[in-house]
């Protein structure tokens, strides 16, 4: 047992942990404990509390460890918010500390004096105001526990002369545990029943999720045996090889032609992993096998004909013991066809002359990306054009702000990522609306020597916006906006900042950016590129199936995005 102030005390519970840095801005006078040890653990200051929350989620996104993020009284805990949700909606373990007033001014309408602890309760059972500073080692560590055990957010509520006082602490014995292990009990009628739905299937379809990351052999094996071709939901677009000839992408808005049109057609959906929220919009006449750990998703988004409780992976394995190889067939043959037009589309479209496409953009860091790439994805139409075309085909990751979709995210996720991975590439690909939001924390990069190259697909619109807008027959009215000279600011903040408009130039400042960081270059990189404002192909809904739609609708969609019958047939054509 040893005296130290109780924010010290805090510190070492978090090390004990194996928590390596905390996001925050210092205003409260917790930050002491932090001060006596930073040898340990890093107190990184940001320059808006989003920022460091969103940078806390990415953390947990990137290495499965709980992220830390700190804020002030009033203010600065209500910018956590931002990230707070995304933990909550995404299911990643993360700790807020927030400051709250001194303990003798609460309830006297003080300064900065907030009912903290309403606020919170939406998201997380979690929200725990300490009440004595002997309290807060062993409330902390509580609350990593309830995080990484609903893999979720929780958060703590401490008044400001709480962690400036003495105690005598003694390091918490309990073992710390961040992982529990499910065995899943599977039944032999389960398998059997998945098995005769498989067989009698003339279009079956395997929906992969998150829930499954870390198992591509296996999903592709499954895939081969039973002739399923694959599509994934938008989160999970890295789980199977971009390369995998089954693989058809991401289904909805942020997926793929041959990814809507396989959805439209199968008459069999294998949901694995995933609680997929627009499972609802598929075709009634679809039968439903779901696969899941968790109880409360069988049958959440849409009845299902078959609900498994199981660990996916152990289940797909069961089947693939159990079943038999399915002869290779009209369905698969066709899907696989059609992705490959898929493919020969954005490879067109990334090869136009003139000013940039978004596809030439994201096939150029294609082009240059390690096999252990990380691409911290922002909101909007950049993640759409951004999933179609990067490779997973090795060891490249991703996240994004998947559910809540928190537009600045990229820029956070690439600092995150970078200095807990600081010998791996980390790209940040984002739109200017969003970059706008957070461009202030790429001082925070500069301060701390990330050397992120965050890529800017510049068009002055909040393009994601305006195509919503247009859909529901409105104008683009408040989506058009004054954008800036992004790579002349990222020079003043003491970064690189670089600029392209053609193919030719973004080649060029590309391969700068690659010498400059082979060279040792600490600083972070912004390439703003320049491009046309243009929509990516909406894939949520694709009217171009002869057997269902008129030629007028038909012709208008096709018309619209440059798709044509002769490159593109639908895939009932094809069939």
């Amino acid at each position: 047992m040893a005296e130290m102030k109780a924010s010290q005390a805090l510190a070492q519970v978090l090390e004990s942990w194996d928590i390596k840095r905390v996001y925050g801005i210092p205003a409260d006078t917790v930050i002491d404990g932090f001060y006596q040890e930073r040898d340990k653990i890093e107190y990184i200051q940001v320059r808006h509390e989003e920022v460091g929350s969103l940078a806390a989620v990415a953390t947990a996104k990137a290495t499965g460890k709980i992220g830390v993020m700190c804020g002030s009284v009033g203010p600065g805990a209500l910018h956590l918010l931002y990230g707070l949700y995304d933990a909550k909606m995404d299911h990643v373990p993360v700790l807020a500390i927030v400051g709250q007033t001194v303990t003798k001014a609460i309830n006297t309408a003080y300064l900065q004096e907030m009912d903290e602890d309403a606020w919170f309760s939406d998201f997380t059972d979690f929200h725990k105001q300490v009440t004595t500073a002997e309290q807060i080692p062993d409330v902390v560590d509580a609350a990593i526990r309830y995080a990484y055990g609903h893999n979720g957010p929780a958060v703590i509520i401490m008044p400001d002369d709480l962690p400036a006082q003495t105690i005598n602490f003694e390091p918490i014995k309990t073992k710390q545990i961040s992982h529990s292990t499910i065995e899943s009990k599977i039944a032999d009628e389960d398998v059997a029943e998945t098995l005769d739905l498989i067989k009698a299937a003339k279009r079956p379809l395997l929906l992969v999720g998150q829930g499954m990351k870390g198992n591509r052999e296996l999903i592709q094996a499954f895939s081969e045996k039973f002739q399923l071709p694959i599509v994934t939901s938008a989160p999970a677009i890295g789980v199977v090889s971009s390369d995998f000839r089954n693989m058809l992408g991401s289904m909805g808005r942020i997926g793929s032609k041959p990814a809507f049109e396989a959805g439209q057609l199968a008459d069999l959906l294998i949901m694995v992993g995933t609680n997929y929220p627009f499972a609802r919009f598929l075709p009634k006449t679809i039968k439903v096998v779901q696969i899941d750990t968790r109880l409360s998703v069988l049958g959440r988004q849409r009845a299902v004909d078959q609900a498994v409780l199981a660990d996916g992976k152990a289940y797909l394995q069961k089947l693939i013991d159990a079943g038999n190889l399915q002869p290779f067939n009209g369905w698969v043959k066709a899907n696989r066809t059609n992705r490959q037009n898929w493919l020969n589309y954005l490879a067109k479209r990334a090869s136009q002359p003139g000013q940039l496409t978004a596809e030439a953009v994201i096939n150029t860091i294609k082009q240059r990306a390690d096999q252990d790439a990380y691409f911290a994805l922002d909101v909007g139409n950049n993640v759409t054009w951004a999933t179609r075309q990067l490779p997973f085909n090795a060891d490249q990751e991703m996240s994004m702000s998947s559910w809540i979709g928190t537009m600045g995210y990229g820029l956070a996720a690439g600092l995150a990522v970078k200095l807990e991975q600081p010998n791996r590439q980390v790209i940040s690909i984002m739109g200017d609306g969003g970059y706008t939001m957070v461009s202030q924390d790429l001082l925070t990069q500069v301060q701390y020597q990330t050397p992120v190259i965050t890529v800017i697909m510049k068009n002055s619109a909040f393009g994601f916006i305006s195509h919503e807008e247009s859909s529901r027959g409105q104008s683009d009215y408040g989506v058009q906006f004054v954008g800036a000279n992004w790579a002349g600011v990222a020079e003043n903040m003491g970064a690189v900042g670089l600029h392209a408009q053609t193919q030719a130039e973004l080649d060029e400042v590309f391969n700068k950016a690659l010498d400059l960081q082979a060279q040792g270059d600490k600083r972070p990189i912004v390439i703003e590129a320049s491009i046309k404002n243009e929509d990516p192909v909406d894939t949520s809904f694709m009217p171009i199936d002869p057997d269902q739609f008129d030629s007028k609708t038909i012709k208008k969609f096709r018309d619209t995005y440059g798709i044509t019958e002769a490159d593109q047939p639908a895939l009932s054509t094809l069939l």
